[in-house]
């Protein structure tokens, strides 16, 4: 296992990744995704990897939760990485989704509704070289981890 960059795990640094997270949502509702639908950060500067939103019900609130997070299509389906930058623990957004599949995901104005699990071995081992040749850093992410990074597959319900 790599060592994670000193600086990431701070407190400092989850409350500025929670509040873009939070500017993203805002940005990405109120312009239907014209603003807000690329990441162009780390490897993905100069090629930008598509952003949608994904709201999931929370676990212990029962509230709609939003997070803007990178994906691809696989056919109808949609893959999202539970990465979380490589942090021990899986992102909240996913352990929502263990304890309540049915999610919606807003890409530009419109909304799908979609079931969420999480890949199988064999889909992940297919899926994951996808992930990573539209966005680099996932592979670093699983470096900086024990844990095995989940893929998400989100089918139309």
């Amino acid at each position: 296992m790599k060592t994670r960059p000193k600086g990431l795990d701070t407190p400092a640094t989850r409350k500025i990744i929670k509040w873009m997270s939070a500017a993203n949502v805002w940005i990405y509702r109120k312009t239907n995704g014209r603003v807000g639908k690329t990441w162009r950060v780390g490897s993905a500067l100069r090629r930008g990897v598509p952003v949608c939103l994904v709201t999931t019900t929370g676990r212990k609130s029962g509230r709609p939760r939003t997070v803007p997070l990178l994906y691809i299509r696989d056919t109808e389906n949609v893959v999202l990485v539970a990465s979380q930058g490589g942090l021990p623990e899986d992102p909240q957004w996913y352990r929502n989704v263990l304890a309540d599949p049915d999610i919606s995901v807003q890409f530009g104005a419109t909304i799908s509704r979609m079931r969420a699990r999480t890949a199988n071995p064999e889909e992940r081992a297919t899926l994951w070289p996808r992930l990573t040749a539209v966005y680099a850093d996932f592979d670093s992410y699983q470096a900086w981890t024990e844990r095995e990074i989940p893929v998400v597959i989100c089918e139309p319900s």
